[in-house]
């Protein structure tokens, strides 16, 4: 049977779904594409039931095609789903079209949540906020006087660039191919944000990278090199070669399928402290919880059902 909903796919429509749980039920979700193998509907779940919620709160994925985010918003405000997360390729999109945005929303112009309060669709951004909490479990650090390294300057490092500088980081530097673009994300961390030149390794410049990389206290890797099923980089495709790490560094990656990375095993090997991607995943969606429940998250029963599948997997 056809969906109603024009850009919804045989995973049912967001009509459908309330049409399935009926009135009664809170009903939130996730929307992007590709989105059946997102984990997200997993961990809203689990901390319903740990919150004895399950009854009354219900999490599903919705694939969205690529252009539709409308639909998606109509179908929102239509069937009263009190909150949608959001992944790509939606977020921009998303941000210019909720009727009001968050002053982190706004700047990132990027939402990847939604809150709906009677129809009045408000767009936030978590991203960074459990990225810097997956830091605080995972490694015990805290940005606050720190020097930071960020590799990437695309949306997921646009996030964390600005949440290390709203942490208190001392320095966030941004290191990217395209140099406009690091210019315009190291913009993001204010007085705090500088940019280091991807100097090709042997180079006599590239000597100023290596000291970059050995006195800084964090390095982020934002990209999405040596994800599983899309990038498979390795050495010679990366931007900060894992070697030059050592302890007292935290390491962390925000690729989590697989997970670890290649990126992370090799920083680890060489002293850093690895921090892999699951925490930002686990840590922004229970935020996201709180903002549409009002109440606290239940992080530890998100954390063991991420923990019980293999993100490696297809």
């Amino acid at each position: 049977m056809a969906s109603p909903d024009p850009g919804m796919s045989p995973l049912g429509s967001i009509d459908e779904a309330r049409a399935d749980v009926g009135p009664a039920v809170h009903l939130v979700g996730v929307i992007g594409s590709p989105i059946a193998h997102s984990l997200s509907p997993l961990l809203h779940n689990a901390a319903f039931a740990a919150l004895g919620l399950e009854a009354t709160w219900h999490s599903r994925a919705f694939e969205v095609a690529p252009g539709h985010a409308a639909t998606a918003l109509a179908a929102m405000r239509r069937s009263a789903i009190s909150g949608l997360s959001v992944t790509m390729p939606h977020k921009a999109d998303v941000a210019a079209r909720v009727d009001e945005c968050t002053a982190v929303a706004r700047t990132l112009g990027a939402v990847n949540c939604i809150v709906n309060h009677d129809g009045h669709l408000v767009g936030t951004n978590t991203d960074g906020q459990g990225f810097v909490a997956s830091l605080a479990r995972g490694a015990d650090f805290t940005p606050a006087g720190k020097r930071c390294l960020v590799i990437g300057a695309g949306g997921a490092a646009r996030a964390v660039i600005l949440a290390l500088a709203e942490a208190g980081a001392s320095e966030v530097a941004v290191l990217n191919r395209t140099p406009e673009r690091a210019v315009a994300a190291a913009a993001l961390a204010g007085a705090a944000g500088s940019v280091v030149p991807a100097w090709p390794a042997g180079s006599p410049e590239h000597k100023d990278q290596v000291e970059m990389v050995g006195s800084t206290d964090l390095i982020v890797n934002a990209t999405p090199l040596g994800m599983a099923g899309a990038f498979h980089g390795g050495p010679a495709d990366w931007l900060v070669a894992p070697e030059l790490l050592h302890p007292g560094q935290v390491a962390a990656d925000l690729v989590y399928a697989p997970r670890p990375t290649r990126w992370l095993v090799e920083a680890a090997a060489a002293g850093a402290q690895p921090v892999d991607g699951l925490g930002m995943l686990v840590h922004q969606a229970a935020a996201q919880l709180e903002l549409w429940t009002g109440l606290p998250a239940a992080v530890e029963a998100m954390w063991q059902a991420a923990e019980t599948l293999d993100p490696s997997g297809p």
